[in-house]
């Protein structure tokens, strides 16, 4: 305990006369901590915490004993004692703050990354709606007009326009009805009733459908199982994921190709696998075929001649229902064109 204001100020004096030797022996252990962060910079978060927790502790430590010449007198043994203690207990909660502090880091980093294609997935729904539902508009309103002032008077005529019409309208419904059930996916607003629901009629259903768009392609659509299971799920939207599919197989394939629908279980689920002879998918497009609007190149473009396009949603809405169904879904190069699998959980016998 200071006496008076005289032993202060030897004790400042001795303090200074010191902290020459206490700043050497302590300087090369900050200089080797800069150096082991700067080496695992790229290293755990955690590690680095541990490191700065125990640069000061081992600095103040070796300062201490360089000073004492160490000699361990009970003074400076209870300054050990009390750096160890101190080590023992900060470097396990840097370990955990840092542990703590990654995990909140990793999340939010793939928050960010969501909300980033998030975003981009908006901007390119935004585009594909500006035109894919513009250009029929205007091509409705132009035939529209035309019968109206009397431009187009031959029947014959006038019945070619109604029929487009009735034709751009009809895609216009289609496109429209997958904007809602898109919605409906995004917001979690699908319910579904599940049900035993056989593959074999779902598959059937959906091949014969397309059949009229296949032959008019010269497609070849082939259908085969090695045993028809029964899945756990509901009917309409079942039925849906298989019509996207095989329909997105028929746009892409070309004349004279085949489309291959195959059907069984594997690995205790059941497998519905479409192939196509779309080309193949670019590696660095692979990814992105399930994403809203996403159309890629010219490889999976239809030729032009009167078959429309799909808005680039069906894809996203197979996937968003195989996902509901706790399925599913992938695609890989395969063959001349690529291969889509969906393995949705068996219903229980």
């Amino acid at each position: 305990m200071i006496g008076s204001g005289e032993s202060l100020g030897e004790m400042l004096a001795h303090a200074w006369h010191i902290l020459p030797f206490a700043l050497m022996f302590a300087l090369p252990v900050v200089l080797l901590g800069g150096l082991a962060l700067y080496l695992l910079r790229h290293g755990s978060l955690a590690s680095t915490m541990t490191i700065l927790v125990l640069i000061p502790v081992l600095a103040t430590l070796i300062a201490v004993l360089g000073i004492s010449g160490f000699m361990f007198t009970p003074a400076l043994t209870t300054m050990t004692l009390v750096c160890l203690l101190v080590a023992l207990v900060t470097v396990p909660a840097a370990l955990v703050l840092g542990r703590a502090i990654a995990r909140r880091s990793v999340w939010e980093r793939e928050a960010r990354e969501r909300e980033r294609a998030a975003e981009a997935s908006r901007r390119e729904l935004v585009a594909w709606i500006s035109h894919d539902l513009r250009s029929p508009l205007a091509g409705i309103q132009a035939m529209a007009e035309a019968v109206a002032d009397g431009v187009v008077a031959d029947p014959i005529e006038v019945t070619g326009y109604a029929r487009r019409i009735s034709g751009e309208t009809t895609r216009l419904s289609g496109m429209v009805g997958d904007l809602f059930e898109l919605s409906r996916i995004t917001a979690g607003a699908l319910q579904l009733t599940m049900a035993a629901v056989p593959l074999r009629d779902v598959v059937s259903d959906a091949v014969a459908a397309q059949a009229p768009l296949a032959d008019q392609k010269r497609v070849r659509m082939i259908e085969y199982a090695n045993v028809w299971p029964v899945v756990s799920g509901s009917d309409p939207e079942l039925a849906r994921i298989v019509r996207n599919l095989v329909s997105n197989a028929v746009r892409h394939t070309p004349p004279d190709g085949t489309v291959a629908v195959q059907i069984g279980i594997e690995g205790g689920e059941a497998l519905l696998a479409v192939s196509d002879g779309c080309g193949g998918i670019p590696d660095d497009e692979i990814g992105r075929v399930f994403d809203v609007a996403f159309r890629g190149t010219r490889a999976r473009t239809p030729e032009r001649g009167g078959l429309a396009s799909g808005g680039g949603l069906g894809l996203a809405i197979a996937k968003g229902l195989v996902e509901a169904h706790r399925g599913r879904i992938g695609v890989q190069n395969h063959g001349p064109g690529c291969r889509f699998e969906v393995r949705l959980p068996l219903a229980m016998p």
